[in-house]
């Protein structure tokens, strides 16, 4: 696993890159960093979070869930590396058995020389559960408007 971090990304699977320019400035730059490793962002899109750590680590078992009752989704993952240069933070995780697709996604928020502050997601998947395969397109529309999500909780914890 690691393979988000290589471009492109593996054959066979649906690949999504999304970035947002979220703030300008060391401040932008740090809270957003610090929210997005600290779950924050996740939390903000409507998950429910439960972590093996309070901030993003390598190996961190990572428990999302969405949803109410018996429509409650869950989506188990596990970090498989932390980005933590000084103008470069963030992480990727892969996913469980279980998880409704398989593959990789990760999250870094970048602090440009000019100062502007970017977020970008980056993901490939495919389905792995019965209900993901029957859904077809309707798994990347999800996916799609969750990154969208994620990108503005990214935004507002720059603010």
């Amino acid at each position: 696993m690691g393979a988000s971090r290589d471009v492109p990304f593996p054959a066979g699977y649906h690949h999504l890159t999304e970035q947002k320019v979220i703030g300008s400035g060391a401040d932008a730059f740090a809270a957003a960093a610090a929210h997005l490793c600290a779950w924050g962002m996740h939390r903000d899109a409507g998950l429910d979070v439960r972590a093996d750590a309070p901030t993003a680590s390598p190996g961190t078992a990572v428990e999302l869930r969405w949803g109410i009752g018996p429509l409650r989704l869950t989506f188990s993952c596990r970090v498989v590396y932390v980005l933590d240069e000084p103008h470069r933070k963030g992480f990727a995780y892969g996913t469980l058995p279980g998880h409704p697709e398989r593959g990789e996604e990760s999250f870094v928020v970048e602090q440009r020389p000019d100062g502007t502050v970017l977020a970008t997601i980056s993901a490939f998947s495919k389905p792995d559960r019965w209900f993901t395969r029957l859904g077809g397109p309707a798994g990347r529309v999800v996916q799609r408007v969750m990154t969208r999500k994620y990108l503005e909780a990214l935004a507002e914890a720059a603010r």
